[in-house]
Order: C-alpha cells, then sequence, then structure tokens
C-alpha cells in the first residue's frame, strides 16, 4: 500500500498506513499476492511483484453490499503485461462467487494508468470524491 501511494506522491509520509491495513484487513477482506516465476536477482524483482486487496461497501443508493476494490498493486518492472489486468479478473470472479452484483473501487484522478485499466475493464464512473483542504491556522 505504501508503494501504491509512494509512487503518485513521492514526496509524502505513509507510515500512518499501517494502521490502515490492520484496522481493514480480515477473512472478508482477502489479501491475493502475485509472485515473480522464472529467473530473477532477488535485487531487480523482489516477490512478491503485485498484490489485489478486496473487501465489502455498501452502495449509498440500493443498500446493498458488494465488492470493494482496497487496493491493487503491481511493481513498476512488471507493469503494462496484462498482470493488474489478471488480479481484477480474479477479484470479479471472487465477487461474482460471493452474489455480489458489482465492484466499487476509488481511484485518483491524477492516476492516469490506472484510470485507463478500470475504464479498459468496464468500469464507470458513478459519482466524485471531492475534497476541500482547510487552512487550520487562519
Amino acid at each position: 500500500m505504501k508503494r501504491t501511494y509512494q509512487d503518485i506522491f513521492p514526496n509524502q509520509d505513509f507510515s500512518h498506513l499501517s494502521q490502515t491495513v490492520e484496522q481493514y484487513l480480515s477473512n472478508d477482506t482477502p489479501l491475493w499476492w502475485v509472485d515473480f516465476i522464472g529467473k530473477q536477482s532477488e535485487d531487480i524483482y523482489p516477490s512478491p511483484i503485485a498484490c489485489l486487496w478486496m473487501g465489502n461497501a455498501i452502495d449509498q443508493i440500493t443498500g446493498l453490499r458488494h465488492a470493494h476494490l482496497f487496493l491493487l498493486y503491481v511493481i513498476p518492472e512488471h507493469r503494462r503485461r496484462g498482470v493488474g489486468k489478471a488480479l481484477m479478473q480474479y477479484g470479479e470472479t471472487w465477487a461474482k462467487a460471493r452474489g455480489d452484483k458489482q465492484i466499487g473501487l476509488q481511484v485518483f484522478a491524477s492516476n492516469a494508468p490506472a484510470l485507463d485499466l478500470y475504464k479498459q475493464l468496464g468500469f464507470q464512473t458513478q459519482s466524485l470524491w471531492m475534497v476541500k483542504g482547510l487552512n487550520c491556522e487562519e
């Protein structure tokens, strides 16, 4: 999770993320890992190379539970090779087996590669999450 955010926001401190993982990781929020198979050097391709973390959310319109994507991450050296797409398809199979009717996710507007992947997989914008910074020093 930390590597995901550091890719997008390299100068930010993400030490708080371990608390988020501890709070939300459970048997109901599975985490899948992809290990690199083949010739590798530990310093070039540390294993694992990708992960998918999914869980539960409640649709704000219907009130029904559905699958929610907490995290999809592929190390830069293995991107654009179908790993993320394969993980998403695996997650979709998991969600269908649970009886979920949809998968939700949140993605940063500046993360063009992720947006492209999700659009390619059929995701559509349903809502926009908006924030406003507050200057507490005034």
